[in-house]
Parts: C-alpha cells; sequence; structure tokens
C-alpha cells in the first residue's frame, strides 16, 4: 500500500506542476501529463486493497505483513551485479597536437 499511494501521489504531483507551468507548448501540456486512466486504476486498486484488508483476520492482516516484510528485505538484496563503467578517456585524443 505506501509503494501504491507514493505512485499516486507521483502522478497527481506530476499532474499539477505540468497544469501549473507556464512556458510549456500546447503539445507539451496535452501530451505529457499521467493519463487519467491511470490514475483512475490506481484510485480503485488502493480502494480495493483497502476494502480486501478490511474483511480481514488479525492473524490473516499479521501473515500479509510478515509476507510483505520478506519481500522488502528481499528487494534491497544487492545481487552482486557488475555495474557499468563509464568507458575510459582515450588520451590520446586529449593531446594537442
Amino acid at each position: 500500500m505506501p509503494e501504491l499511494r507514493t505512485y499516486l501521489d507521483t502522478l497527481l504531483r506530476d499532474r499539477e506542476r505540468l497544469a501549473a507551468a507556464t512556458d510549456l507548448d500546447a503539445w507539451a501540456r496535452s501530451e505529457t501529463p499521467p493519463p487519467d486512466g491511470e490514475i483512475k486504476r490506481i484510485r480503485t486498486l488502493i480502494r480495493r486493497v483497502e476494502t480486501d484488508l478490511g474483511g480481514l483476520t488479525d492473524d490473516e492482516r499479521e501473515q500479509i505483513k510478515d509476507a510483505t516484510r520478506t519481500l522488502r528485505k528481499t528487494r534491497a538484496v544487492s545481487l552482486g551485479m557488475p555495474g557499468i563503467r563509464p568507458p575510459e578517456p582515450d588520451l590520446w585524443l586529449e593531446r594537442d597536437a
């Protein structure tokens, strides 16, 4: 739920920033805001999850909290994948002739 709420807040904030921007071309103002359908889907999903959570027992809610904690821990783990380094500069190109 926190991630869904954060995503919804980001969509709404982006939409408001674009609406308030005064230096945008008309095409940018009409093409770049988050789609209303996406905002509606996220709001519907949040309401649905809240309703479903409301019908659970305390034990079921605790199981969901435990599963969520486990997922967050595994997401935070680094897999040790190597990063991509930027290419080293070609020093020959930087010398004066």
